[in-house]
C-alpha cells in the first residue's frame, strides 16, 4: 500500500486534570462477558467439592447418632477444609489478577501535548492515541491523521482482507479488537469498553477459555480412576459393615470414612495453585505468561527457534562497509577516516524516516552524519511513501526537488538488483560482493534511486527506472551472553533452531561466533516452500539454520517440527511473527521491542528481550512440573494406607475391623491438602534439573517406574502399620489403644514421607539443605497437632483414642521411621550405582 506523508502538529490531546472525571462518568475501557467471580462463587463451588459434601453428611449422621461431640468436630472440620480451600482459591486468583496486570495491553496517548504510555484500560473517550503496525485498536476512534494506513477488521466483519482507512468521511472509523496491518496514525477515542462496536456485538478481544491441556487431561483421566475406586469401595464396605452389624446408618458411617480415604480432592487443587503461582513467580522474574497453563509445557521444551536481530544480537547496527557502485569502490568504515560525499549513504538515508526508531537506520544516519560533509546534506521535501513490502521486502520515499521527482529506495538486496534490471555480468559481481560481506556477519541491504518527471506516480514501486547505488554491510553484534546461554540450552538437552530473514553466510558466521552446534547446513525460505511435508519434516532433524526465511515459510518449519513429536518454542517480534508465534507451542514475545500483535499471540514474554530469561522460565517449568510431580507421588504414597487401614481390617475379619472414623481422615485431610499444595510448590529447583533430557509429554504424568515407587512406599507403610495393628490387637489391647498407636504411627509416616519426598534422587543428607520457609511450620505444626490429640483429654476423648506410654509413641516413631526411611538408602545405593 502506498501513501501520503504524515505530518502532525500541534496536538495536545486530553488534560490530565480531565481524566479523573471522565473515567468518572464512563468507567474503564473494559469489556467482559463474564462476571468477575466473588465471594459466594467461590463458596459455592467449596461446598459442591465432593469431600466438602462428604463432611455434611458425616456431620448430620453424628447427630443422628448423638454423638455430638464428633458431629460438633466435623462441622469444625468443615470450617477448616472450607477456610483452606478459600485460602488457596484467594491466592491462585490473586496470582492472575496480578499477571493480567503484567500483561494489560498498553497504548501510547498524548496528554497535555506529550506522549504518554498507559494501559488500554485507563483510556477515555477523547484521548489522542498513537497506532503503528502491529497494534490492536484499544477503542472506538476516529482518525486524525493517518500514513499507509490498513487495517485487519475480521474480527467485526469476517473479512480477513486488510481495508485502507484515512480522515475521510466514510474511512475514517477505528474498531477496538481490529489490529493496524500497516500504516500509522493518530486517532481521537470515541467509545470505549461496552459502548463500542464490538462490545454491542458481545464479543470480547480477551474472552478466552483455553482448551484442557494434556497434563490437565492426564490427571482428569488419573483422578476419575481413584473417584471410582473410593465409590466403588465406599458401597462395598457400607455392605459389609451392613451384613455384620446390622446398623445401616452405622454403616453409612463406616463406609463415608473409606470414600474419604479415597477421593483425591488434593490433586486437581495442586495443578491449578502450582500453575498459577508458579506462572506469578515467574513475572517477578521478568517472564509474563499469559496463561498459568504454559507452565505445563514449559518443562516439555525440546526445540527452540529463535530470530538473529535483536534475540541473540544487541539490535544496536553499525554501519561497517559501504560498496560504492558509482566508484565500484568497498568502503570499510572506521572511526577515524576521512570525510568523503557516497551516494549510496545519501540514497540510503533519503529511503530511511528522518526519525528512526529502526535500529537499521539508525546506523544508516549514524553512518551518514560520520562520513558525508554537512554541505551534502541538503534538506528535501518528503511528499510519498510506498511501504516496506514484498519478498524481500524493499522501501520507496518520494522527494519533489525543483520540477522533478527524487526517488530513494533500500530494501533486500536481491530485490533491488532485480528491480535495477542490471547485466549478468553486474549481477554475478554484486552477487559476489554481497556474500562476501554476508561471511563477516553483517547484514546486506540495497540501495537504488530514480527520478521521475512525469505525472502520476506509478502503483508499484517497482516500477520506476531504477539505478543501482550501492550495498550497505551492517553489523549487529552477538549480546555478550549468548553463549553462554546456548551452553545452558544445550546442557538442558534442547535443540537451538536459527530462524531469521538474513542472509546464510551472515547467519552462519554469527551461529560460529556465539557456539552454535551444526550451523553450516541450512535452507532458505524458498526451499522450505518447495519441499515436500515429510522432506521437510526430515530436513527439520538436522538443519538448524534457516535463512532468507518470511512467515509463510516461517509457519511451514514451526509445523513439520511439531510433526515431529517436538515441543516447540518460538521467539519473534513482529506482525509477520505472529502466525509462528500462534502455532509453536510456546510463543515468546520480546516485551521491548515487540509489536503488541507479536505479545497478544505470544504465550510469553519477555519484559527485557532478554534471552537468558528463556532459559529460566525453561528451568521454573521444570521445577514447577517436578514439584507436581512429587506433590502427587506423596498423595498417591499416603493414600494407599488410609485406604488400606480403613477397609482391609474389615475385610479380613479382625477383631478391631473399623479403626478409624470420618474425624480421623478429616484431620489427616487437614495435613495432607496443605502440604500437597503449598509446601511442595515451596520447594527449590534440584541441581541437575536442566541436564535432564525434556520430559516426553506422550508418556503420560509418570515416566519410567515412578509410579510403582510411590505404590511400593504406600505399600511398606501400610504393610509396617498393619502389623503394629495386628500385634497390637492380638496381645489384648483395648480398641482405644489400638486407635491410638495406628493413628500417631500414621501420622508420624506422614511427616517422614513429606521430608524424604523432597528428592526421588538425593538422600536426607543433600535435601536437609534445600531452602523452603515452609519447612519448620509443617514440623511445629505436626508435633503440635500430636501433643493436642494426645495430651488434652477432650481432644482425645473426641478421636476415641487414650494416653500412649513413652515406650508406645517410641515404638510409633520406630515403626514410621522404618517403612519410610528405607527410601533414603534405596536413593543413596541408586545414586552410587549411577
Amino acid at each position: 500500500m502506498n501513501g501520503n506523508v504524515f505530518h502532525i502538529e500541534n496536538l495536545s490531546g486530553l488534560k490530565e486534570n480531565d481524566i479523573k472525571p471522565l473515567q468518572q462518568r464512563f468507567g474503564k475501557n473494559i469489556f467482559q462477558l463474564e462476571k468477575p467471580r466473588r465471594f459466594f462463587h467461590v463458596l459455592f463451588d467449596i461446598l459442591r467439592e465432593p469431600m466438602f459434601i462428604l463432611l455434611i453428611i458425616a456431620c448430620v449422621i453424628y447427630f443422628v447418632l448423638g454423638k455430638s461431640s464428633e458431629g460438633w468436630m466435623m462441622m469444625a472440620a468443615m470450617f477448616f477444609v472450607a477456610a483452606i480451600s478459600f485460602y488457596q482459591e484467594v491466592k491462585s486468583t490473586n496470582a492472575l489478577e496480578a499477571l493480567k496486570e503484567y500483561t494489560e495491553p498498553k497504548i501510547v496517548v498524548i496528554r497535555d501535548g506529550q506522549e504518554h504510555t498507559i494501559n488500554a484500560a485507563d483510556l477515555v473517550p477523547g484521548d489522542i492515541i498513537v497506532l503503528e503496525e502491529g497494534s490492536k485498536i484499544p477503542a472506538d476512534a476516529r482518525i486524525i491523521q493517518s500514513n499507509d494506513l490498513t487495517i485487519n477488521e475480521s474480527i467485526i466483519t469476517g473479512e480477513s482482507l486488510p481495508v485502507d482507512k484515512k480522515e475521510l468521511e466514510g474511512y475514517d472509523l477505528l474498531y477496538q479488537g481490529t489490529t493496524v496491518n500497516s500504516g500509522k496514525c493518530y486517532a481521537s477515542v470515541i467509545a470505549i469498553g461496552n459502548n463500542t462496536v464490538l462490545g454491542k456485538l458481545g464479543k470480547s478481544v480477551s474472552a478466552y477459555a483455553a482448551p484442557k491441556t494434556l497434563l490437565q487431561i492426564q490427571i482428569g483421566k488419573f483422578v476419575k480412576r481413584l473417584a471410582f475406586f473410593g465409590i466403588s469401595a465406599f458401597l462395598i464396605i457400607w455392605l459389609v459393615n451392613y451384613l455384620r452389624n446390622g446398623d445401616i446408618v452405622l454403616s453409612l458411617l463406616f463406609g463415608l470414612t473409606l470414600a474419604m480415604a479415597s477421593i483425591p480432592e488434593e490433586i486437581p487443587v495442586a495443578f491449578s495453585s502450582f500453575m498459577a503461582l508458579g506462572a506469578y513467580h515467574m513475572s517477578r522474574l521478568g517472564i509474563i505468561s499469559r496463561q498459568p497453563q504454559t507452565i505445563e509445557n514449559l518443562g516439555a521444551v525440546s526445540v527452540i527457534c529463535l530470530d538473529k536481530t535483536g534475540t541473540i544480537t544487541e539490535n544496536k547496527m553499525h554501519v561497517k562497509n559501504i560498496y560504492d557502485a558509482a566508484t565500484g569502490a568497498m568502503i570499510t568504515v572506521e572511526a577515524n577516516m576521512e570525510r568523503e560525499n557516497l551516494s549510496v549513504l545519501k540514497y540510503a538515508v533519503l529511503a530511511s524516516e528522518v526519525n528512526p526508531f529502526d535500529a537499521m537506520e539508525k546506523a544508516i544516519w549514524e553512518a551518514y552524519r560520520h562520513i558525508t560533509f554537512p554541505s551534502y546534506r541538503q534538506p528535501l521535501k518528503l511528499i510519498y511513501e510506498y511501504a516496506l513490502q514484498g519478498q524481500p521486502p524493499m522501501m520507496t520515499h518520494v522527494y519533489e526537488q525543483n520540477n522533478e521527482k527524487v526517488i530513494a529506495a533500500k530494501g533486500g538486496a536481491e530485490r533491488i538488483i532485480k528491480i535495477c534490471r542490471l547485466s549478468e555480468d553486474d549481477i554475478k559481481k554484486i552477487t559476489a560482493i554481497i556474500k562476501a560481506m554476508a561471511s563477516k556477519g553483517f547484514r546486506v541491504i540495497g540501495v537504488a534511486s530514480a527520478t521521475h518527471t512525469g505525472g502520476a506516480l506509478p502503483d508499484e514501486q517497482d516500477n520506476f527506472y531504477w539505478k543501482f547505488e550501492g550495498l550497505l554491510g551492517l553489523y549487529d553484534p552477538p549480546k555478550k551472553n549468548i553463549a553462554e546461554v546456548f551452553k545452558k540450552f544445550y546442557e538442558a538437552k534442547i535443540h537451538i533452531k536459527l530462524i531469521t530473514g538474513d542472509y546464510p553466510e551472515t547467519v552462519i558466521t554469527i551461529a560460529e561466533q556465539v557456539g552454535m552446534e551444526d550451523y553450516k547446513q541450512y535452507l532458505t525460505g524458498k526451499d522450505v516452500m518447495y519441499m515436500e511435508p515429510a522432506d521437510l519434516q526430515e530436513a527439520v532433524k538436522t538443519v538448524n539454520i534457516f535463512a532468507r526465511m518470511f512467515p509463510e515459510a516461517k509457519l511451514r518449519v514451526i509445523d513439520a517440527l511439531k510433526a515431529n513429536g517436538e515441543i516447540v518454542a518460538m521467539t519473534g517480534d513482529g506482525v509477520n511473527d505472529a502466525p509462528a508465534l500462534k502455532s509453536s507451542h510456546i510463543g515468546i514475545a520480546m516485551g521491548k521491542k515487540g509489536t503488541e500483535i507479536a505479545k497478544q499471540a505470544a504465550d510469553l514474554i519477555l519484559t527485557d528481550d532478554n534471552l537468558e530469561k528463556v532459559s529460566e522460565a525453561i528451568q521454573q517449568g521444570r521445577k514447577i512440573f517436578s514439584n507436581l510431580k512429587k506433590a502427587i507421588r506423596y498423595i498417591i504414597s499416603i493414600h494407599i494406607p488410609i485406604i488400606s487401614i480403613a477397609a482391609l481390617p474389615l475385610l479380613l475379619g479382625w477383631k478391631y475391623p473399623n479403626i478409624f472414623t470420618p474425624v480421623h481422615i478429616i484431620f489427616l485431610e487437614l495435613i495432607m491438602g496443605p502440604t500437597c499444595s503449598i509446601f511442595f510448590e515451596r520447594e527449590p529447583v534440584e541441581a541437575d534439573i536442566m541436564q535432564l533430557k525434556p520430559r516426553d509429554r506422550s508418556k503420560g504424568l509418570f515416566a519410567g517406574n515412578e509410579l510403582l515407587i510411590s505404590i511400593v512406599q504406600g505399600i511398606i507403610i501400610t504393610a509396617g502399620i498393619l502389623v503394629l495393628y495386628y500385634f497390637y490387637m492380638y496381645y489384648n489391647h483395648t480398641l482405644e489403644e489400638t486407635r491410638t498407636v495406628v493413628f500417631t504411627s500414621l501420622v508420624m509416616s506422614n511427616i517422614f514421607l513429606t521430608f524424604t519426598n523432597r528428592s526421588f534422587t538425593e538422600n536426607f543428607t543433600k535435601t536437609i539443605s534445600y531452602k523452603n520457609t515452609l519447612t519448620i511450620p509443617v514440623i511445629v505444626i505436626s508435633i503440635l497437632f500430636i501433643a493436642i490429640i494426645h495430651f488434652v483429654p477432650p481432644v482425645t476423648q473426641l478421636f476415641g483414642m487414650t494416653s500412649i506410654t513413652i515406650p508406645g509413641f517410641l515404638i510409633c516413631i520406630a515403626v514410621a521411621f522404618t517403612v519410610v526411611m528405607w527410601f533414603e538408602v534405596y536413593k543413596t545405593n541408586l545414586k552410587s550405582i549411577d
